[in-house]
């Protein structure tokens, strides 16, 4: 069948099917009297009569028009289907990269920190190790300066005692002299008066 062809106030053309369809979905503004029992219209026997008592296109026409609108929609789904298939693809395919020059990043981030670490735990640890060796050598050499010191007043205390030794050595001939001399003037003396 061949959709009537309709005038619209004082215009004349073939309706699109875009007109069509919206024609033939337009239930609110549909009259409510219907030509034939509600069965026939229910069933799609009887063409149903629009608001300017002209016949709307039959039923059959409707279903071609519903068949090749199903295949628009499927087009589209399938279309609509691709295109969210790549995205996903194209959103895991952005999601490793980004992870893995995160994960590149990370690991550069933390070998340049472990390196930088390292670096100062070295420069510390000879820090350290040259102050420790300089207290070492600086414990060493004041043992070394004690022991001096111990042998140096060792070796005072021994010229000390030599030199008391001697010193009561010459007090005592001191004073055999001096009671030698005395003897001497007292004998010279009872001498000399007698």
């Amino acid at each position: 069948m061949v959709p009537s062809v309709r005038k619209h106030s004082g215009k004349s053309g073939k309706q699109s099917v875009e007109d069509q369809l919206v024609r033939a979905f337009d239930f609110e503004k549909e009259d409510k009297d219907l030509s034939g029992s509600e069965e026939d219209v229910a069933e799609g026997k009887t063409p149903a009569i629009d608001k300017h008592g002209k016949k709307r296109p039959s039923a059959g026409i409707v279903e071609d028009m519903g068949g090749e609108v199903q295949n628009m929609l499927e087009k589209f789904g399938a279309d609509i289907n691709k295109a969210l298939l790549a995205k996903r693809k194209r959103l895991e395919m952005y999601t490793k990269a980004s992870f893995k020059t995160s994960n590149q990043k990370i690991e550069h981030v933390w070998k340049t920190q472990q390196e930088q670490r390292q670096k100062l735990n070295q420069e510390y640890s000879q820090q350290f190790m040259t102050l420790f060796q300089q207290w070492d050598i600086d414990l060493q050499k004041a043992e070394e300066q004690e022991e001096k010191l111990a042998n140096m007043f060792r070796q005072q205390q021994k010229v000390f005692q030599q030199s008391r030794i001697v010193q009561n050595q010459r007090l005592k001939t001191i004073r055999q002299l001096y009671e030698q001399f005395i003897k001497v003037n007292v004998v010279h003396f009872v001498t000399i008066q007698s």
